[in-house]
């Protein structure tokens, strides 16, 4: 149904004002408490089976929302209701910030992907703390992904992460560091192994201190070369952080199937769904046996059915995220994957 009909109508709008459209329509339905009641049954996957225990949190199932979905905590109870195993909110920023001009969104329907330089829009932590705060406590497991505001440098970055720390810890279960985002000036900078390091210590110090640390993990890209990822592995060693997600957009526009002139005109951005999925599982499969599979690590990155999903689980991730996937496949891409892997337990 939805690639027959709904999906056609949805893409004869720009790619953010569909994605809009979609959460309005969603909410609707759910609004209706029989319509509601039936869309919940229908898309939810119940089998202990399908229940996770990682890094200390039970996971009704391994399928999660990634960030970037649901920036400002407004539809992440409505999300749940397509079967999600956990939602992660952001990424958030100490204070709001308009992001990156329209049009920012584009769909690449030949290749399945979509580029992006949105460019961390959100209305600011403080904003999702009131969300969160009144909207009470969840049944759903919600990661909170953090990131740094465009105007503060480098240098400072520090700060804005802790800020956003200290304000979404009574809110969320786990956090997620992002310094992976093509589309924040020289963000990726935080990468380097001696800023991240000093970023994850810091971080780490605050987390330790509370009575109950909340799990930590480090969102990466992957356009990162193996060496870079070996440093990666030391950084993790040495902070003790809790895991990887692999892995953030690419910048890479390599074997495309859409018209390289239409790319070009597109411009800068991160590059998601199914041309970032093949180079996401080599990152998860070089990390986790480099690590002798002693890494936690969430796979996302161009997982567009159940297949994609599983290859990830197989190549050591622990969960898995999805969302351009959605765009292409539907909300039925959850159940989908769950089911896939209930037939595989057999």
């Amino acid at each position: 149904m939805y690639k027959l009909f709904i999906k056609p109508i949805f893409f004869l709008f720009p790619a953010e004002k569909a994605h809009h459209l979609s959460l309005f329509f969603l909410k609707l339905v759910l609004a209706i408490p029989l319509v509601g009641y039936c869309y919940r049954a229908f898309f939810t996957v119940k089998d202990e089976r399908l229940k996770r225990k990682v890094f200390g949190l039970e996971f009704s199932n391994p399928v999660g929302l990634a960030a970037g979905f649901d920036k400002d905590g407004k539809c992440y109870e409505a999300m749940s209701s397509l079967g999600f195993g956990f939602v992660e909110l952001g990424t958030v920023t100490p204070k709001g910030q308009a992001g990156n001009p329209q049009p920012r969104l584009f769909r690449l329907p030949a290749d399945q992907g979509i580029i992006n330089r949105m460019g961390f829009n959100n209305e600011g932590v403080d904003a999702l703390v009131e969300r969160l705060k009144k909207a009470g406590p969840s049944k759903l497991i919600i990661g909170g992904n953090i990131g740094k505001n465009k105007v503060t440098p480098n240098e400072s970055a520090v700060d804005d992460y802790t800020y956003c720390f200290e304000k979404l810890f009574p809110y969320v279960d786990y956090f997620v560091v992002n310094v992976s985002s093509p589309n924040t000036p020289n963000l990726r900078a935080l990468q380097d192994k001696a800023p991240l390091t000093k970023l994850l210590a810091t971080l780490q110090v605050l987390n330790k201190a509370k009575a109950s640390p909340k799990p930590m993990l480090l969102k990466i890209a992957p356009d990162l070369t193996n060496e870079q990822l070996d440093d990666i592995l030391e950084i993790v060693e040495t902070t003790k952080i809790d895991g990887i997600i692999a892995t953030n957009t690419t910048i890479s526009r390599a074997d495309l199937q859409t018209d390289a002139a239409q790319v070009a005109a597109i411009g800068a951005g991160g590059l998601s769904g199914k041309p970032v999925g093949q180079r996401s599982t080599e990152v998860i499969r070089y990390l986790s046996t480099k690590s002798h599979g002693n890494l936690t690590i969430i796979g996302v990155g161009g997982i567009c059915n159940a297949e994609d999903a599983i290859e990830k689980l197989n190549a050591g991730a622990s969960l898995v995220q999805v969302y351009s996937g959605l765009v292409y496949e539907g909300p039925s891409l959850v159940k989908k994957i769950n089911q896939q892997l209930l037939l595989t337990m057999r």
